[in-house]
């Protein structure tokens, strides 16, 4: 990864200087069929070059460092939808088998490698890639093995997964509810009347924030399964996550979305950078919702929501461009986060699968996506291979320098959204829908394998023990603070440090700084 992007610098330097001329650039006819094609595979191509989870000696399932674990279940979701529209079928296999190792041992996506640190908004990516597995008919094997004797999570792709005593049948739809019930469990009425929490554990940073990714994330896994069930629970529990979202200071009447509010301020405050994701996650969940219900106030939300995410298409750049406002100070200097280069490609999704569901936006989403598509595969002029994709679609000298995971599925995204009305909408289960499901998968006692073993219940002496240690830690940093030099291991750990809820005094140096320059908010419109 990092000779990857020293390459992509070079090439940039060069470029600059008019030693190299690259003639690889993606040249894209948004009125061509063919070409969004020829487009589309490109991307995908460059895309699925950064997974190396199928070789010896690698995690399948996961994505090389510094990318989030998260962020692998997004490429996944991101070549299902590919396949979808170009019936393109040469990634399937890694695409399934990535999936399937990182389910963990209780096929509830909690892999024993990641359990103690991801979120609950981690854990929704994994089961929107296997709920648009069942909503495509996206092929299952046959031969996969029952429950909990699926988890590879820690084994290379030479390994083999361990057995276990449980033999609950598996599919697509049974991991989305799984995810479903368990974060079912973690609603939170406690505090702020109610929410999800951002992170699952007490002693992860982000406990007390309860944002909007997270709780729209939930809103849109409940409205998709309610639809592709009919299953009344799933839509209560959709009306429920709607109404105290649209209560909480998060969500405005004009349908903007925060990112979320500290627990410990009783949620009175937001936090109001704007990222497209929260937006996209919403205006999805409401489309599958109209489309399940078909009421007049679904549609109204949905409209209004949509009208929201104009702000991610400036008129700077005649109102059809995409662009994440928040990221414009990192993506110059280049110092943005892993994940964040990635959240254009879940509003582009959000937007496509939303012109099917509801087809009365589509007159007013597909300018959108046509006239980003057009920017994006502009930017995709770059790297050693001449057709890698940037960040700022706006620039109309093309590729800015940034090269990534993220860039590279935002630009693939948007480019196959434009494919969207040659794939069929969503199946359910009266429409064609094939994956069966289970309404009390994830709810069973939890079987002899692995996981079981290795990831007992989180004791009041484990946190003690973890904030212990953090403690020490924190004083050995502060000691050898002026002899550390911060390298990429800091902008990983920044990332994860939102300031919402640490405030300034918890941050290390320079980092409050960095936020200050690089933030974006409502205010600033």
């Amino acid at each position: 990864m990092y000779l990857r992007q020293y390459l992509a610098a070079v090439a940039l330097l060069l470029n600059s200087h008019n030693k190299v001329a690259f003639v690889g650039a993606i040249e894209l006819d948004i009125s061509s069929t063919d070409s969004i094609k020829e487009a589309a595979r490109i991307t995908a191509n460059g895309l699925m070059s950064y997974y190396t989870g199928y070789q010896p000696g690698h995690t399948e399932g996961l994505l090389p460092d510094p990318y989030y674990w998260w962020e692998a279940g997004a490429m996944f979701g991101q070549m299902i939808d590919y396949w979808s529209y170009t019936s393109d079928a040469r990634y399937n296999t890694k695409v399934t088998s990535g999936i399937l190792a990182q389910i963990g041992a209780n096929a509830d996506f909690m892999p024993s490698n990641q359990t103690r640190t991801e979120g609950n908004d981690d854990q929704q990516f994994f089961a929107f890639a296997a709920l648009t597995a069942a909503e495509s008919n996206f092929p299952f094997p046959s031969s996969f093995p029952s429950s909990s004797s699926a988890d590879s999570s820690e084994s290379t792709s030479s390994s083999s997964s361990s057995s276990s005593t449980d033999t609950s049948p598996i599919s697509w739809l049974t991991l989305a509810q799984s995810v479903f019930n368990q974060q079912a469990l973690r609603w939170d009425p406690s505090t702020c009347s109610g929410g999800l929490r951002w992170q699952i554990y007490p002693f992860n940073n982000g406990y007390n924030y309860k944002n909007m990714v997270s709780n729209g994330g939930f809103f849109q896994l409940a409205a998709r399964l309610a639809r592709y069930t009919g299953n009344g629970t799933y839509s209560d529990w959709a009306d429920k996550v709607w109404d105290w979202m649209e209560a909480s200071v998060m969500l405005t009447e004009d349908g903007v979305a925060f990112d979320g509010m500290d627990v410990l301020e009783e949620c009175k405050t937001p936090n109001r950078v704007l990222f497209s994701y929260n937006s996209g996650t919403l205006v999805a969940g409401a489309a599958y919702m109209y489309n399940h219900t078909t009421l007049p106030i679904w549609r109204t939300r949905l409209t209004t929501l949509l009208s929201a995410t104009h702000t991610f298409f400036p008129p700077d750049y005649s109102n059809t461009t995409m662009d994440e406002i928040s990221l414009h100070a990192c993506a110059v200097s280049k110092t943005c986060t892993a994940d964040q280069p990635s959240f254009k490609a879940y509003l582009a999704r959000s937007l496509a699968v939303t012109t099917q569901l509801a087809p009365f936006t589509a007159a007013e989403i597909m300018p959108l996506l046509a006239g980003s598509a057009k920017a994006a595969a502009r930017s995709c002029s770059g790297g050693p291979s001449g057709t890698e994709c940037g960040l700022m679609w706006w620039k109309e000298e093309g590729w800015d320098g940034n090269v990534g995971v993220g860039e590279q599925m935002s630009a693939m995204s948007v480019i196959g959204a434009n494919l969207v009305s040659l794939a069929r909408p969503p199946v359910t289960m009266v429409t064609g829908g094939e994956s069966k499901g289970d309404p009390a998968a994830g709810t069973r006692p939890k079987g002899a394998g692995r996981q079981e073993a290795e990831m007992k219940p989180v004791t009041k002496k484990d946190t003690v023990g973890a904030w212990v240690l953090a403690a020490v830690v924190m004083v050995f940093v502060g000691a050898m603070g002026a002899f550390v030099v911060w390298d990429e291991g800091e902008e990983k750990f920044v990332g994860q440090r939102d300031p919402a809820f640490l405030g300034k005094d918890r941050m290390w140096p320079g980092e409050y700084e960095r936020y200050l320059e690089s933030r974006w908010t409502l205010d600033t419109l």
